[in-house]
């Protein structure tokens, strides 16, 4: 008789699912169906469990390797920063780590970074040593390419408060850091306003092609009712908007852009 195996309502290992009556062709299938899903490479968790950052924070734990501090990427992922590439979403990647020793790990499922980090670079984040949110952002932005450095600082700055005076603090540690040029110019701007990485994108594009700098998020009130504009210059009656007008448009009310450029 085939006895089914206990959900995995916590984060699991493999080898520990395996313990539990998980083989690895059931464990194959029901990532398949959806009823399991990965957390990080190699942790497991039911489907039906909720994602959080104490969830993350769990499963970074059963792998990560002592002496180890979690950064870059996967430091934005525990602070409820997410980062990674579309690929990512199919198969997560390892956990990035670095040491504090200064050496570098080859342990299956994690990616060594080779850093200096000084006391205040870290943090304790439910248990797992991490990078401050601080660090991971100037990390990132240094690491990553012009648009996506300026998503994750404003990403940071949204949630974290992360501030343009905390970036230029940290960056005079980063000289003769390779991508230290792109944090110290992309950190002035890190706006707390932006609320998505294609809102960051636009702007940046925006700024790179010498245009002054849009105001983020301005509400404007029209007989149809009240928008809001993801950048706009108010005295011009311009605004510039992420999506298509296909999402902020109906029979009805027109376009957002469109009403605000009739008001």
């Amino acid at each position: 008789m085939d006895v089914r195996p206990p959900p995995l309502l916590e984060p699991t290992t493999a080898e520990r699912a395996s313990a539990l009556g998980w083989t690895r062709r059931r464990l194959q299938r029901a990532l398949h169906d959806g009823r399991v899903r990965r957390v990080l490479r190699g942790v497991y968790v039911d489907a039906s469990v909720p994602d959080s950052t104490a969830l993350r924070a769990a499963a970074a734990r059963l792998v990560l390797p002592a002496r180890m501090v979690v950064c870059d990427r996967s430091a934005a992922w525990l602070h409820g920063v997410d980062h990674w590439e579309p690929s990512a979403l199919d198969v997560p990647p390892g956990l990035e780590v670095v040491a504090r020793d200064g050496t570098r790990t080859r342990l299956a499922g994690t990616h060594g970074a080779l850093r200096s980090l000084v006391a205040d670079d870290g943090m304790v984040l439910d248990g797992v040593p991490v990078t401050t949110p601080l660090r991971t952002a100037a990390d990132l932005a240094c690491l990553h390419g012009r648009l996506g450095a300026a998503a994750v600082l404003d990403q940071f700055a949204r949630a974290h408060g992360v501030t343009p005076e905390d970036l230029r603090c940290i960056t005079g540690r980063f000289a003769g850091r390779r991508g230290v040029t792109q944090l110290r110019e992309l950190g002035t701007d890190a706006c707390g306003l932006l609320e998505s990485p294609g809102e960051s994108w636009v702007r940046r594009l925006v700024l790179d092609h010498q245009l002054p700098m849009p105001t983020a998020q301005v509400v404007v009130q029209l007989p149809e009712g009240e928008f809001r504009l993801d950048l706009a210059y108010p005295r011009l009656r311009i605004a510039v908007e992420y999506d298509g007008e296909e999402h902020h448009s109906s029979p009805r009310t027109g376009s957002v852009t469109g009403c605000a450029a009739r008001r």
